[in-house]
């Protein structure tokens, strides 16, 4: 005689948020066994202000197809512009609007509509001067700001286990030290599955996957893998074996202070130079308190 089936968990409709720790290991004992369509689901159900943050990378484009054939009033998308994408992935998500019939919430980095416009603000290439700096302003701050203003409790992400370094232990549901609910419905999905999918489902992809690219982020920091590299995010941030989040998913508060003390620093040094006075220590750390 077959044991009887073990009594599907129940949660509040909506989750209270903040999510208590034991809650939380509870809902991931219960999702960790679920397939990425049921993740979406329970939480389309259940998690308050759910929104999907994408740079249209493969599993984020997985994840929108799944909730396109699961529900009729998918989570909004955000889409953080740093202002240096590449052509194709502007392209691309024109593709998934007309596609989906999907509207985009857009976020670029403050007061700036072009490269142009930032490179006034901040000078030409500051992800070579300041990478820290370049990642708070054209990611973070901008994300953060949508999360604010749309009233966003919690998120979608692409991350998966598979991509390694800080994300190889991830869980199906997370809270970041700001409080954020990050829902990673393809945690446990390798590359091949997610490859598999998009081309199953026919979904629109980014052109440069055709073209030896294997990760998409800015064109500044993004090439074409090399031979003999095969790691799922080969070509982002090139030279820099030490770097593998771009400023998301990463402290919050820690990098909003260390990037608001550079760009105060800059100023006050910048502000010196035209009065024609000598920078001195003492202005700084003025400018800085």
């Amino acid at each position: 005689m077959a044991p009887p089936a073990a009594e599907k968990p129940t949660f509040e409709k909506p989750l209270s948020l903040p999510i208590a720790p034991e809650e939380l290991e509870r809902i991931n004992a219960y999702l960790r066994d679920q397939t990425p369509e049921d993740i979406l689901a329970w939480a389309v159900e259940h998690i308050p202000g759910l929104f999907q943050t994408t740079a249209f990378g493969l599993t984020g484009l997985v994840a929108i197809d799944m909730l396109s054939k699961s529900t009729q009033n998918p989570p909004p998308l955000i889409f953080v512009d740093t202002l240096y994408h590449f052509p194709e992935t502007y392209e691309l998500v024109e593709d998934v609007k007309k596609q989906y019939s999907r509207d985009v919430a857009v976020y670029k980095p403050k007061d700036c509509e072009t490269a142009a416009d930032f490179e006034k603000k901040y000078g030409e290439k500051l992800w070579e001067e300041d990478e820290t700096t370049y990642d708070y302003l054209v990611k973070v701050e901008p994300a953060r700001r949508a999360y604010e203003e749309l009233g966003v409790k919690a998120v979608i992400t692409g991350r998966r286990a598979s991509q390694g370094a800080d994300r190889a232990n991830l869980q199906p549901l997370e809270v970041d030290n700001t409080g954020l609910v990050k829902l990673n419905p393809l945690f446990a999905w390798t590359f091949p599955f997610v490859e598999w999918y998009v081309s199953s489902n026919k979904v629109p992809r980014n052109k440069l996957l055709d073209q030896g690219y294997r990760s998409i982020g800015d064109w500044h920091s993004t090439v074409k893998s090399g031979e003999g590299d095969t790691g799922e995010r080969a070509g982002r941030w090139a030279g820099k074996k030490e770097k593998t989040e771009c400023g998301l998913h990463v402290d919050y508060f820690k990098l909003k202070e260390e990037a608001e003390k550079k760009i105060a620093e800059k100023q006050a040094t910048e502000a010196a130079q035209a009065s024609t006075e000598p920078v001195t220590a003492a202005a700084v750390v003025e400018a800085t308190a």
